[in-house]
């Protein structure tokens, strides 16, 4: 993500110059190096200008794509839990169907990276949310049908896994060829996002209660078909004079992000530290949580407490809209302090007010690093690679996941439910610390502040 192919690498026709931004001075400088084995400086003249800040025509096309996503995807759950328990299926077939989707998600985003380095990430977004639209579409008629069988729905999401793996990887490359303020947009996109996840699954819970698990799945297809319509009325900017096209293989393009990936302490100790916190704090929190305050306090007070998390987001996402700190990694990991306050109150028993506290500062905190951590990535990479080097960081930070989730259960019954969060609210002041030690981390300056000034690309919009 931060920085070109090697120079001499053969160069391939017909890759996707017609919606590239990029420029020559930036590739040249991609090429280069800090001078302290950190990998290429920063990219932020790589992005065009003549933009506005945050708000215009094609950003506000894009906004409400990605919150017409987010809202169809929390209410997945829903339908899945909703239906398959209708039809006569228990838990495991739920989390069977769950995994269905999310395991080729997690195998497939990489090629994903470097299928959108190489194509037009605005095609394929369309292309993948047209493929959901499909599937969800499918799956509503089986519900709708009352014909459900496990293994039908396992396949459809398997496919919308993969769609997703494709989709994924261009949303990193297309918030800064559409705003000028980087920071900005992450702020707003992350607010839309934190509001959908407050409103999807209670919408979902109405479609289900007045009509059936298949309203949820055509309302999800019709999130991907408004979806889709967005992106086709998007214009990107026309590519800068001076480009490269890509070139070489696919394997050879994949093996030239993961130099990329591995050439920024930065980045790869980020997403080293993260693999612990999925294991030891995310993973076991989401399902322990749920556990504790159902059992203690009643399912009412869980929806209440995980309304709490979301308006915390929301919180953490203004705030970014407002904060621009010099260092912004350093801010992220102060700011992801807070999150500790979420599984420690549950662990320690406190009450349901205390527990939303908790929840809003860890929603913030959460949100802000967030914002932060996209916003480095996206503008201290240039952008023929941001990409594949995105597509690294997905993969990388829900590696953990799964294992953190299994683990859950066998901790919980070993040292207690209670015990466990108390560790994850620990473990989350030792990850933050640790992101702090790493010099590459705390001292990564935020790029807008270390560019050379840019001029306006030239071109057509189309």
């Amino acid at each position: 993500m931060y920085g070109t192919s090697p120079k001499g690498e053969p160069t391939r026709s017909g890759s996707r110059a017609d919606e590239d931004v990029k420029d020559a001075k930036g590739a040249e400088d991609a090429t280069g190096g800090d001078g302290r084995g950190r990998g290429p400086g920063p990219h932020r003249s790589a992005v065009p200008t003549g933009l506005a800040p945050v708000w215009s025509r094609d950003f506000a096309l894009f906004f409400v794509a990605r919150a017409l996503a987010r809202l169809g995807d929390t209410m997945l759950p829903v339908a899945l839990a909703a239906g398959l328990l209708q039809h006569g299926y228990g838990a495991g077939a739920i989390g069977l169907a769950m995994a269905a989707s999310a395991a080729p998600f997690a195998g497939l985003v990489i090629f994903g990276g470097v299928i959108a380095d190489r194509f037009s990430t605005r095609r394929l977004m369309i292309g993948a949310d047209l493929v959901r639209l499909v599937t969800q579409a499918l799956a509503a008629g089986l519900f709708f049908a009352g014909h459900v069988v496990l293994w039908q729905i396992c396949a459809i999401g398997a496919v919308n896994g993969a769609a997703g793996a494709v989709f994924q990887p261009g949303v990193a490359s297309t918030v800064p060829r559409l705003a000028a303020d980087v920071q900005g947009a992450n702020g707003a996109i992350r607010i839309a996002e934190s509001a959908a996840q407050l409103a999807g699954p209670a919408l979902a819970g109405l479609l289900v209660a007045f009509s059936s698990a298949g309203g949820v799945f055509a309302a999800h297809a019709g999130t991907y078909a408004l979806s889709a319509l967005c992106l086709l009325l998007l214009r990107l900017p026309a590519a800068a004079p001076g480009t490269r096209p890509h070139g070489g293989t696919f394997r050879g393009d994949l093996v030239v992000g993961w130099r990329e990936f591995r050439a920024r302490t930065w980045l790869w100790g980020v997403i080293l530290i993260w693999c612990a916190y999925m294991l030891f704090i995310s993973g076991p929190t989401a399902p322990l949580v749920a556990t504790e305050v159902v059992r203690q306090h009643g399912a009412s007070a869980y929806g209440l407490v995980n309304s709490a998390l979301g308006a915390g987001t929301v919180v953490g996402g203004l705030l970014a809209l407002r904060l621009r700190p010099r260092h912004m990694l350093r801010a992220g990991s102060v700011a992801l302090f807070a999150f500790a306050c979420f599984p420690a109150c549950v662990g320690a028993g406190l009450g349901v007010p205390a527990m939303s506290a908790g929840a809003v500062a860890a929603g913030a905190g959460m949100s802000f690093w967030a914002v932060m951590w996209a916003t480095s990535v996206q503008t201290q990479v240039a952008p023929d690679v941001l990409n594949r080097i995105h597509a690294y960081d997905v993969a990388g930070s829900l590696a953990m996941m799964p294992f953190g989730q299994a683990l859950a259960g066998p901790a919980a019954t070993v040292l207690g439910a209670d015990h466990v969060l108390l560790v994850a609210g620990v473990m989350t002041l030792g990850v933050c610390t640790a992101l702090l030690l790493v010099p590459a981390i705390r001292n990564l300056p935020r790029a807008d502040l270390t560019s050379p000034p840019r001029t306006p690309p030239r071109g057509a919009r189309r």
